[in-house]
């Protein structure tokens, strides 16, 4: 384990005060590292460790929560440290009490505001990770070609190394070779992306701010965020109306909606199998139906 004074202490220098005592406090939730409250006389800190090899992962995760913070349009934890020692690396955030989810229209607000932080290119400066898995975000001109080539099909050749069904590697081919059609009369801006705002993602702070975190952040179409809130969980109904008030929604929406899950549910059914696997199936099914 990391030397926990130690940390604390180089953590309160940042300020010019003394760690004092210190306490580290496991934390239940985390599927992919460890996490800790980390209290001093100076402060509380969220911790998350993984294996030294994994420190990119968090280099990623700093970057990607420095672009959000950026956009002065929705809360995120600051930043404080990243490193690595023994065999840990490490990522030290603010500690935020959360309580339940964010007021629909806050979180609307929110999020549009961030989702017009929009740039030339598609993209992001750095490669991160959806869950475990690596998620590639070289910049690029075309949105249909970098959904293509860095999301869906991405995916695919992970299933095929991983054994998943013909039928599924098929569908998903024959999918990628056609996604212009549902993009004939819609072209995305590269928006600011969380990248994977399920509702495990997103709470409110104490004072009832919208508060996002574990982002994998790129530049991208509004509506993969969109999408995925609907993925695992729903905002309802009063949360696109409030997002429309800020950010138009085009029409085509709920159709692309499955394509730009069809990208988590692949990702789950390669690090998951089981129920991911069919859902990925129907899905992709369905699509290719829209397109006879």
């Amino acid at each position: 384990m990391i030397d926990w004074s130690a940390l604390a202490q180089d953590l309160a220098t940042q300020t010019g005060e003394s760690a004092g005592r210190v306490r580290s406090v496991p934390l239940a939730g985390g599927s992919i590292n460890r996490a800790f409250r980390l209290e001093t006389d100076a402060g509380r800190y969220f911790v998350k460790l993984n294996r030294a090899d994994r420190k990119s992962m968090f280099v990623a995760e700093r970057r990607g929560l420095e672009a959000i913070r950026s956009s002065t349009a929705i809360r995120v934890p600051r930043v404080y440290q990243v490193g690595c020692e023994s065999d840990y690396a490490y990522i030290v955030l603010e500690y935020i009490e959360l309580t339940a989810t964010p007021a629909a229209d806050r979180l609307a607000h929110a999020l549009a505001a961030m989702h017009t932080c929009v740039q030339p290119r598609f993209g992001f400066e750095v490669d991160n990770t959806i869950g475990s898995t690596p998620q590639l975000n070289p910049l690029s001109d075309d949105w249909i070609e970098f959904w293509r080539q860095h999301r869906l099909e991405f995916q695919l050749a992970l299933a095929r190394r991983n054994g998943l069904p013909s039928a599924l590697l098929d569908s998903g081919a024959r999918l990628a070779q056609q996604l212009g059609i549902f993009f004939e009369s819609y072209q995305p801006l590269a928006a600011l992306l969380h990248g994977d705002l399920w509702s495990g993602n997103y709470a409110a702070d104490s004072a009832g701010n919208p508060v996002i975190y574990d982002p994998a952040c790129y530049y991208g179409d509004h509506e993969a965020d969109l999408a995925m809130m609907e993925l695992f969980g729903n905002p309802g109904e009063s949360f696109f109306a409030g997002y429309r008030e800020r950010f138009p929604i085009d029409a085509g929406y709920p159709l692309r909606r499955d394509l730009y899950n069809l990208y988590h549910l692949l990702n789950h059914a390669n690090l998951f199998g089981g129920s991911y696997v069919a859902q990925s199936q129907r899905v992709s099914d369905r699509l290719l139906a829209q397109l006879r």
